[in-house]
This record gives structure tokens, C-alpha cells and sequence, in this order.
């Protein structure tokens, strides 16, 4: 009786730290999206693939900040990467990424809506 007691325990303490690993790499996931600019690349993506050049242009921005966005964004799964020639073209990853981002604006909306 006390084995199985002292299992049990020991299998909701590794569940605890699993869902506290998971938790802090949910976080990580959601900050990648907390940064204004990191939120304009990933919307300008959602109409298709880029280079680091265009959205240097579209973002009036240098090569190395937007380049340290583009880290990120890929480093959270929000974008990935394909080579063609010499450039690197980025695409949004993941498709629910788009309805992702239409649940947080739907939501913004309804919030300013009532403010």
C-alpha cells in the first residue's frame, strides 16, 4: 500500500515538472509574438515568402535588426527558412499561425469595443 502511495507521488511530481517545462516553453513561444515588429514581419508573411531584403524595405529597417527579428520568430516556430540562391527567403511555418493571430485581433477588437 505505502509502494503504491509513494509511486503515485512520484508520478504527479513528474507531472508537475513537466507541465512547468511546458509552461515556460509556452511563454517563450507567446513572447516571441510581444515585440510590434516581430507582429508586422509574421502578418506581412501571412501573404507570402520574403526575403530579408524586402522586408527590410517593407519595414524601413537595417539588415541587422531585422535579421535578430527573423532569429527569433524562427527560434519560436513562427517562420522558416529556404534558400534560394544566395538568399534566404522566410515563410510563415505554421498555416495556424494565421488563426492565431485573427484570435488575438478578434479579441483585441472586442476588448476596445467595450473600453
Amino acid at each position: 500500500m505505502i509502494e503504491k502511495m509513494a509511486g503515485q507521488l512520484r508520478r504527479a511530481q513528474e507531472l508537475e515538472r513537466f507541465e512547468e517545462a511546458t509552461e515556460e516553453l509556452q511563454a517563450k513561444f507567446i513572447r516571441g509574438l510581444g515585440d510590434p515588429t516581430r507582429l508586422r514581419i509574421v502578418r506581412r508573411l501571412l501573404h507570402g515568402p520574403l526575403s530579408v531584403s524586402e522586408l527590410m524595405a517593407y519595414l524601413e529597417m537595417p539588415q541587422s535588426r531585422v535579421s535578430n527579428h527573423l532569429a527569433c520568430l524562427k527560434w519560436c516556430g513562427y517562420v522558416s527558412t529556404k534558400r534560394r540562391g544566395k538568399s534566404v527567403i522566410y515563410s510563415v511555418a505554421d498555416r495556424r499561425v494565421r488563426a492565431m493571430l485573427t484570435l488575438v485581433r478578434g479579441s483585441c477588437s472586442q476588448r476596445a469595443a467595450h473600453s
